[in-house]
């Protein structure tokens, strides 16, 4: 493939991205899902290499000073996440576009290296008090998780200026049309390296 490209999705938790980026992996089988580094414990279901590479503090550390990461944040205390260079060669090298389901911070310096190649694409909840009430009915975390959530998501909204496209997710099915569009529509363009 000579014109590869990357689709970022990123938005506050809650959001719907995730569920937006299984729908184009559903649909779509020119692209694939750019599998992010983390240091943080697998969820119930998880599987290292499917969902996330989860490594250790250590290992996190030392790939970090080897320069294999693209991109990498520490998002909460001592628990990291990252895109590692060898992922993004990996699809590229299958035939795939990269598809990223990503925070707001690692889209950004994913964008800034890749420019036109990347698409930058920000998830907006219909209203944070929305979102709020969808991260508490989740519950996948205590209490002071949550909190720590709630207030990085009052953080990450205001990002939403800084990405090429914007997608209002009030209506599913319909953000899931949108995202289908926007996605052809880059696609389809031609770019310059």
């Amino acid at each position: 493939m000579d014109n590869k490209k990357l689709i970022i999705f990123t938005a506050p938790s809650g959001a719907g991205k995730t569920t937006i980026v299984r729908h184009l992996l559903k649909t779509r089988k020119d692209v694939s899902f750019s599998i992010s580094a983390c240091t943080r414990t697998p969820r119930y279901g998880e599987v290292s290499g499917m969902d996330y590479y989860f490594l250790s503090p250590d290992e996190f550390k030392r790939k970090v000073d080897a320069g294999d990461f693209v991109e990498y944040e520490e998002v909460y205390e001592n628990q990291y996440y990252g895109t590692l260079h060898s992922e993004i060669d990996r699809l590229w090298e299958s035939g795939k576009h990269v598809l990223f389901d990503i925070d707001v911070k690692g889209a950004l310096s994913i964008k800034q290296k890749y420019g036109e190649r990347a698409l930058s694409i920000f998830v907006k909840p219909p209203s944070f008090e929305i979102l709020k009430e969808r991260l508490m009915n989740r519950k996948t975390e205590d209490e002071t998780s949550l909190r720590k959530r709630i207030n990085r998501v009052k953080e990450e909204m205001t990002y939403e200026r800084h990405f090429d496209v914007t997608l209002i997710n009030s209506d599913l099915e319909l953000a899931l049309k949108d995202a289908e569009t926007i996605v052809d529509n880059f696609l389809a363009l031609e770019t310059s390296s």
